[in-house]
């Protein structure tokens, strides 16, 4: 259950940055977080080795590829990421439920065919990104408070393990999937950062209050002067905000 997990369980930090320079970030912070986001920028920049570079660092790896194509190409996609060995693995809701069950066929297929734990399967909902105004401007008419529980009811159709949302949406899909769902925020930005390219954002308190399990933070973290220092800058922030045991 997410209540048990401590506050560097919960927090994935995101590595957008080329291959070299991220895992040098990633070896800085080894005994401080257990998690690790590989986007598309890094995947596609350096390839599958890079995946396999932070497991043998000792983290679990979130890989954020946001698949999002027919069921047999998608099912095909979340074969090879499971066989890489990463944690989670996220596509659209949007795609439908038959999509995500593709994805959930496809990551069991590939663990077991490498004697591997599948990884959790999550959709993602609404980008953080996106405003009401830019929902409306691709013909989406709800905005995304409504979007979002809408397409995180289509994830737990088609047996996804969790969704990505907003910390302003996490409230809603944590009542709608309940307390073992994985409900992962990114936007999240530690008191007095910039919100940059993310218009639905929160602090790690709030997100966490609001009934996230992990927390996506990348650029306060990896552009920071000292990276490791920033970490516990925001794991102070997260522990203020929940009880666990063994404190």
């Amino acid at each position: 259950m997410t209540q048990a997990l401590s506050p560097r369980d919960r927090l994935i930090v995101a590595l957008d940055l080329g291959a070299g320079v991220s895992v040098d970030v990633a070896r800085s912070l080894e005994g401080r977080v257990r998690w690790l986001k590989v986007g598309m920028t890094l995947f596609y920049q350096e390839g599958p080795q890079v995946v396999t570079r932070l497991r043998d660092l000792g983290f679990e790896v979130f890989l954020d590829l946001k698949l999002h194509d027919i069921p047999h190409q998608v099912r095909g996609a979340a074969r090879a990421a499971a066989a890489l060995g990463v944690q989670m693995l996220t596509v659209h809701a949007a795609g439908g439920s038959t999509m995500v069950t593709a994805a959930v066929a496809g990551a069991h297929e590939g663990a077991r065919e490498s004697g591997l734990k599948p990884p959790a399967i999550l959709a993602v909902t609404v980008l953080t990104s996106m405003s009401d105004e830019e929902l409306a401007a691709v013909g989406v008419q709800r905005p995304a408070v409504e979007q979002v529980p809408l397409l995180a009811g289509i994830a737990r159709q088609g047996g996804a393990d969790g969704v990505v949302c907003s910390p302003g949406e996490a409230s809603i899909v944590r009542e709608l999937l309940g307390e073992d769902a994985l409900v992962v925020t990114p936007g999240v930005r530690p008191e007095g950062a910039a919100p940059e390219d993310q218009s639905r954002i929160a602090t790690p308190a709030a997100a966490l209050k609001a009934g996230a399990s992990h927390l996506v933070v990348g650029r306060p973290i990896t552009t920071a002067p000292v990276p490791a220092d920033a970490v516990e800058r925001i794991v102070a922030e997260m522990e203020g905000a929940i009880e666990w045991p063994n404190r």
